[in-house]
């Protein structure tokens, strides 16, 4: 019996089967497809668990000659956080008490100031595991970072891309390889139509008007841009009066189209409700 290992050769035959009924499916689309059906939100989730599920080989592999070897995952620290969803292009100020939380800071100012930002599942945690975090989460530089009277760090972390925590590292805070969570549908013309109507409700949400400003004053202000529908949708979501698992949903939402769907969504559902 087939299982989630064998998801790219089950998306070869769906688009086999389906082809011969005359419905057309790209390869990126089988696999997402195939991914849903079991059981995962993204293929993007799908192959790092496959990935990890690879046993390790006992001997170090030598690249055949012409050949590159395959760069290694990147490990970063984690900063895990109760009550903040942080998206690409987000800039924040964040509070760290905790003492692995404060070495993994430490740790990313002593080198290229990278972390993965991660939202607990359960607020109440005061020491959570790795199992105990969103597997998405977004990549952030630490801008700033000092340390208050009482101990607690505030620092400040611009947003940069999606990861998937791939595998966990040991280190004295938590840590782990990650891999980039890549979008789909981002220039399509469908995520250019859904841009259009995500800023109009976003005005009637939000009780603006800001069209006539010009558009160096939109970006100053962080106002929404239509230029780029993956970050038109990261600029609004952090905007929407939603709670941390929306938040969170809408950052695992790699396909452009189907997350400015759901903003579309709450953004008119926060109409009706105010």
């Amino acid at each position: 019996m087939r299982d989630f290992r064998d998801a790219k050769a089950m998306a070869h035959t769906l688009r086999e089967a389906l082809k011969a009924k005359s419905v057309s499916l790209t390869h990126s689309e089988s696999l997402e497809l195939v991914a849903r059906t079991l059981g995962f939100p993204d293929w993007n989730f799908l192959a790092a668990k496959i990935q990890a599920s690879q046993p390790a080989s006992s001997e170090t592999p030598r690249p055949a000659t012409g050949l590159k070897a395959t760069p290694a995952r990147p490990v970063v620290p984690i900063v895990p956080m109760r009550d903040l969803v942080l998206f690409p292009q987000m800039f924040a100020p964040i509070f760290v008490g905790r003492d692995k939380t404060k070495r993994a800071i430490e740790r990313a100012l002593a080198t290229d100031r990278r972390v993965l930002v991660l939202t607990q599942q359960r607020s109440g945690d005061d020491d959570p595991a790795l199992d105990a975090l969103y597997s998405v989460g977004t990549t952030a530089d630490v801008i700033h970072c000092v340390a208050l009277p009482d101990g607690t760090l505030k620092a400040f972390v611009s947003g940069l891309e999606r990861a998937l925590v791939v595998r966990r590292k040991e280190e004295e805070f938590l840590a782990a390889e990650i891999a980039p969570c890549v979008e789909s549908r981002g220039r399509t013309a469908d995520a250019t139509a859904l841009c259009g109507a995500v800023i109009e409700a976003y005005r009637v949400y939000a009780n603006l008007d800001h069209t006539s400003l010009p558009k160096p004053l939109q970006a100053r202000l962080r106002l929404p841009s239509i230029e780029e529908p993956g970050m038109l949708a990261d600029s609004v979501a952090p905007l929407l009066s939603v709670g941390l698992d929306q938040r969170q949903q809408l950052l695992e939402t790699s396909d452009v189209v189907t997350r400015l769907e759901k903003i579309l969504e709450l953004l008119k559902a926060g109409q009706q409700a105010a």
